[in-house]
């Protein structure tokens, strides 16, 4: 959705109270919005691999001793492992407004630093009123507009999303990601908020339901009006969320539609296989509002706070807690823009790049994966008949 600026309020002083007590580790903080990290694939480049998964690690335990405390207020909406522009191990500090010296410099000898994200929210695309799909940042170097019809068959990347995604007087949309299979079907990979995200009877008196159509171009892009669009899938799969710790959601591939080999506009092919995230690691993704984007991981472990509502302009229904996320650099949305939702993150190389994970979120500065192999745990499913 869009977003809007955020009222500054004071420090909330419970998240002093919870903090005060561990004062004698803190010094001042370490901020940098414009370059947040700046990170060393090993962590240290003069560690071995062991050595620094050790030190990874031990981040990770401290991360989850200091996160609920940190959290506790709403005013830090996420942490992470990232590194200082120096290559030390880093906690990431995620925050709704500039919080300054009211956080921790430091946590059991490690570096924290602090980035001004605004509340996460999901990066679907609204359309109505005076609210309207953004582009951000600088041009992406894109050559095909994302929002457009294309011919049957289609190719992933593009716009798409639930034929019933209108309530409120706005309708909504997002991105579909990429082809995946079960090794008998093939189903189109979105977001849950893109394909399903209307769980009650509300501005529309609909809920999403299995075998709902699944349309290309999405409501935004044909001015709300499904008639204009094509059922190129059927909804295979209800809201994943707030039962599991991804935002994924599925649609089981109407004959014809699709191409079959899983294509990305921009991308191609994929491969077969998948790889992990890693600090520093270059990306891409293709996706309906900013098209081919390119971009670097700069945190793992992600602990965010995502605000989510219930249908398409609806109320503010439930905020959830996503663990063992991706971070990937944002500024002024040049990599993910409202509408993205759903774009398949994949690894920055010319030919069948292996995907590293499914988009879903963001604020400024930062935008956030579930790690694709727990994307595709939870459907049972893989690349390998699609990709190559």
């Amino acid at each position: 959705m869009r977003f809007t600026r955020l009222e500054h309020t004071p420090v909330a002083l419970a998240l002093i109270v919870l903090l005060s007590m561990m004062a004698f580790l803190w010094s001042g903080c370490s901020h940098d919005q414009e370059n947040p990290v700046a990170p060393d694939v090993s962590m240290d480049s003069s560690l071995n691999p062991d050595k620094a998964m050790n030190q990874f690690r031990a981040a990770m335990e401290v991360q989850g001793v200091y996160t609920p405390a940190l959290m506790s207020t709403g005013d830090v909406v996420g942490t992470a492992i990232g590194e200082t522009d120096d290559g030390r191990t880093a906690i990431m500090l995620y925050t709704k407004r500039p919080m300054g010296a009211a956080l921790p410099s430091e946590l059991e000898g490690l570096p924290t630093i602090e980035v001004v994200t605004g509340v996460l929210r999901p990066i679907s695309g609204m359309r109505g009123g005076r609210v309207q799909p953004l582009r951000g940042g600088p041009p992406s170097t894109s050559t095909d507009d994302h929002t457009d019809a294309q011919a049957l068959p289609i190719q992933m990347g593009t716009t798409g999303g639930w034929q019933y995604d209108l309530a409120n007087g706005y309708c909504c949309g997002g991105t579909f990601g990429s082809l995946i299979t079960d090794g008998t079907n093939q189903y189109i990979l979105s977001n849950t908020h893109v394909l399903a995200m209307d769980i009650v009877m509300g501005g529309n008196n609909l809920v999403a339901t299995v075998g709902d159509p699944c349309i290309h171009p999405a409501l935004i892009d044909v001015g709300c009006i499904a008639a204009n669009s094509t059922a190129v899938a059927t909804l295979a799969s209800l809201a994943s969320l707030p039962q599991s710790n991804v935002d994924a959601a599925i649609a089981l591939v109407n004959p014809g539609m699709v191409m079959t080999d899983g294509s990305i506009l921009e991308i191609g092919p994929l491969s077969g296989s998948t790889t992990a995230a890693f600090i520093n690691q270059t990306v891409k993704k293709s996706g309906r509002t900013t098209g081919l984007t390119n971009s670097y991981v700069t945190a793992l472990n992600g602990t965010v706070s995502i605000a989510y509502e219930d249908e398409c302009a609806g109320s503010s229904a439930f905020t959830q807690t996503f663990y063992g996320q991706i971070i990937i650099y944002n500024k002024r949305s040049a990599f993910l823009d409202s509408g993205d939702s759903g774009s398949l993150m994949v690894e920055d190389v010319s030919t069948n790049p292996r995907a590293v994970g499914l988009l879903f979120a963001g604020g400024s500065f930062t935008a956030v994966a579930n790690p694709i192999d727990e994307v595709l745990d939870h459907f049972g499913a893989n690349f390998s008949m699609v990709g190559n």
